[in-house]
């Protein structure tokens, strides 16, 4: 296993890419085709930042990436299509982002116990909130990819996803460790905030404090 995720690391040396997660958005984008030239997308936790090179190479100059992170996300090297805001994304309005996005980008991962029933508890709590933004920034129309632990809140949470979007489905890129509970929910075709009808009572409450550790 630490063979195959050298490969992964070397590649991302050589592609001159942030992180070894570029190659889990290159697969789920190959799979779904979610970006498209000229999109505005939103990279919900974006540090250090490879989920962002590959998205603005994507959406092309005429595109739009907002890379959001409570920590700083170096600048150097990243193309002008691409604006870095520093953090919580809990706390950023709809004028802050500067209007509706396409597509919300989500490699996000909470800060971790070592409990696995706990960290996919708050790992399926931090995607609940991820769905309640859509519902505020996301166009009618739009798509969602987010990572998630897998856990037994998992099939709820895909559940919500399906009702709010056209379609929504689990992913797990062959990037991703085998003996990983990381899954991504990809979902397209967002319907709008009135066809949210999840009857969970705890959906709505992200983590406390900052809640996640940086993703891509």
């Amino acid at each position: 296993m630490k063979e195959v995720q050298d490969h992964w690391f070397r590649k991302a040396k050589e592609d001159g890419y942030r992180a070894r997660s570029a190659y889990k958005l290159l697969a789920i984008d190959e799979r779904f085709r979610i970006l498209k030239r000229g999109m505005r997308v939103l990279d919900a936790g974006a540090a250090p930042g490879s989920w962002t090179q590959v998205a603005s190479k994507i959406v092309g100059e005429r595109g739009e990436i907002v890379s959001v992170d409570l920590k700083p996300i170096d600048p150097r090297g990243l193309p002008k299509n691409v604006r870095l805001m520093c953090g919580d994304l809990r706390q950023i309005s709809l004028a802050d982002f500067g209007g509706y996005f396409d597509v919300i980008l989500s490699d996000m991962a909470p800060d971790t116990t070592g409990v696995p029933m706990a960290d996919a508890a708050i790992s399926v709590r931090l995607c609940h909130a991820l769905l309640d933004l859509s519902k505020e920034v996301l166009k009618v129309g739009g798509d969602l990819a987010m990572k998630v632990f897998e856990g037994g809140e998992y099939l709820e949470l895909l559940a919500r996803a399906k009702n709010i979007f056209c379609e929504a489905q689990g992913y797990k890129p062959t990037s991703s460790r085998a003996e990983s509970v990381e899954m991504f929910i990809v979902c397209s075709g967002y319907k709008g905030r009135k066809f949210d009808q999840a009857t969970t009572t705890t959906r709505v409450k992200p983590p406390p404090g900052p809640g996640w550790k940086s993703g891509g």
